[in-house]
């Protein structure tokens, strides 16, 4: 059966302004994409928009993974242990998004992605839902790096919903940030306990969003979030 090729995005490490070290993925990503009978391919932080488009003529699916601070559509400022994105993975990620959109592939957003999507569709950001909500902690930053997981809602008759069932299902939480409000055109599938949106879909189920970090979730029903994306993707 034909492996569709998934773009997978990257962050990048550096010493300083214009210094990149290395770029950084996990090796998970990887794995979930491979599990669920995709392409895995890893798109690069490039300084050219023209670099990518080999990259993205190749491209039957999409998956923004987690990273540091979304700085568009920010409500607040971001806190001290939230470094902000670099201008080389933001630059990277516009110009990788954009180029999918025309190309009409589906996207998974993931953490950060999801965050990137909102945004993109005019939604806003909170800087630090911990402080701006009132909520407990949603990361292990917050707590000595002690593992954080929570119960969320998958809302019946979304798209997510065909995928895992409704109902109550258990996630991990890595994330300072959190949508705020959602963009035009998109719609919650999920909310935690306390009310924080930790997933949303386009009507047409193309583009995903979630707030946890599903590949790090192996055997369990959210690798089911990769088989939808590639099943989607191989129909592209």
């Amino acid at each position: 059966m034909y492996r569709p090729v998934i773009g997978i995005t990257t962050s990048v490490e550096s010493e300083g302004p214009d210094q990149i070290t290395q770029q950084v993925l996990g090796h998970t990503y990887v794995e979930a994409v491979e599990r669920a009978g995709g392409c895995p391919v890893i798109v690069p932080v490039v300084q050219e928009k023209e670099t990518l488009d080999a990259v993205v003529a190749l491209l039957d699916g999409l998956i923004i993974t987690g990273g540091p601070g979304i700085t568009d559509r920010l409500i607040g400022e971001l806190p001290d242990d939230l470094p902000p994105v670099s201008p080389e993975r933001d630059r990277t990620d516009k110009w990788i998004y954009e180029a999918s959109r025309k190309k009409d592939v589906p996207i998974l957003g993931i953490c950060y992605g999801m965050q990137f999507i909102n945004a993109r569709f005019g939604g806003s950001i909170f800087a630090d839902v911990q402080v701006q909500r009132d909520v407990d902690p949603h990361s292990p930053k917050r707590l000595e790096g002690m593992e954080i997981r929570h119960q969320l809602s998958v809302v019946d008759r979304s798209h997510l919903s065909g995928v895992i069932g409704a109902g109550n299902f258990e996630v991990n939480s890595y994330h300072i940030q959190a949508v705020d409000s959602l963009g035009e055109g998109l719609e919650a599938n999920a909310l935690s306990d306390d009310g924080l949106v930790e997933g949303f879909e386009s009507k047409d189920g193309r583009i995903l969003g979630v707030q946890f970090h599903p590949e790090k979730l192996p055997d369990t029903i959210w690798e089911r979030v990769f088989d939808y994306l590639v099943t989607i993707a191989r129909k592209t």
